[in-house]
């Protein structure tokens, strides 16, 4: 039985050769196949290509779904499964194309919308950091982008849970589960800025709220309400039409990870996101790793070629 690898290297081929695609195309066709490998090892076996049913392509779909992928990052997904066993059936290494019998994503369904990264941009810039407020504001969406957390994971962050010279975050998610998040160095630096800044000049902390990171204007921790506002004023002063809140930038943050080549599980890992498919087998993966996955696919941390 041919592995993996020996179908990549002939599907390569095909591409190149019989395509006439370009090395990056080509290579993002790759990337899209190496998604589903990485998807059956987490389910727990990787049967050959060829054994795949449509219902096996349309629970890797769903997997997708349940990280918060963009639509359109599905569909381009299942195209190039397509383009693979197009490949395979004209090659004769496969009697049937199982992708024939399954659904491409559908637009709204389930999934908020997801920013592209010059939107995320524009929000960013569209913060006014001359108000008293500007460079919290600036800190939450950078924070929220940059670790792709739940809102409540957001107003839930504790200065002692800071460990921005290494890098990461420690994050209570759901259930009171605590995971360790990096962080790029933009965010850590507009988290440091408003520290010095508004929160040192903050006179009227209340008790009990020191050690919230984000707090609002009367010295207590923010609410879920107060970040949406946040996050909707700015979308709007940065003049974008899309239906934006503080889960949008979660959903970017997987779809632009992975859509940049990193892998299934780190991001998983990264948003706290336990999937049914899941087996023990797997083992978490370790923090510097974690920490490897955001710098070198992250847009916005990812770190400039020697």
């Amino acid at each position: 039985m041919k592995n993996w690898s020996t179908y990549r290297r002939g599907f390569q081929a095909f591409l190149l050769l019989e395509q006439s695609l370009s090395q990056h195309t080509a290579a993002a066709y790759l990337s899209d196949l190496e998604k589903l490998e990485q998807f059956l090892l987490l389910r727990g076996s990787v049967p050959a290509p060829t054994d795949l049913s449509g219902a096996d392509l349309e629970q890797f779909l769903k997997y997708l779904n349940e990280l918060g992928l963009s639509v359109r990052t599905q569909a381009r997904l299942l195209s190039a499964l397509k383009t693979f066993y197009k490949y395979l059936l004209l090659e004769g290494l496969a009697q049937s194309d199982p992708t024939q019998l399954v659904e491409a994503p559908r637009l709204g369904r389930h999934i908020p919308e997801v920013l592209t990264y010059d939107e995320i941009q524009r929000m960013l810039q569209a913060v006014d950091l001359s108000h008293p407020q500007g460079p919290r504001n600036r800190a939450i969406l950078e924070t929220l982008y940059a670790c792709g957390l739940r809102v409540s994971e957001l107003t839930a962050l504790r200065r002692s849970n800071l460990f921005l010279e290494l890098g990461f975050v420690k994050v209570v998610g759901k259930g009171n589960k605590e995971r360790i998040v990096p962080i790029g160095q933009q965010a850590a630096k507009h988290i440091e800025l408003y520290l010095e800044g508004v929160r040192r000049g903050q006179a009227n902390e209340q008790r009990g709220e020191e050690d919230y990171l984000f707090l609002n204007r009367r010295g207590r921790h923010l609410s879920r309400v107060m970040v949406f506002h946040i996050v909707r004023d700015t979308a709007e002063a940065a003049g974008i039409a899309k239906k934006v809140s503080p889960h949008t930038f979660r959903h970017s943050f997987a779809t632009h990870l992975i859509e940049g080549g990193a892998d299934l599980k780190a991001v998983q890992d990264m948003l706290g996101h336990e999937s049914i498919i899941t087996t023990e087998i797997y083992t978490h993966l370790d923090t510097d790793y974690l920490r490897e996955t955001l710098l070198q696919y992250h847009p916005h941390h990812r770190r400039r070629p020697k």
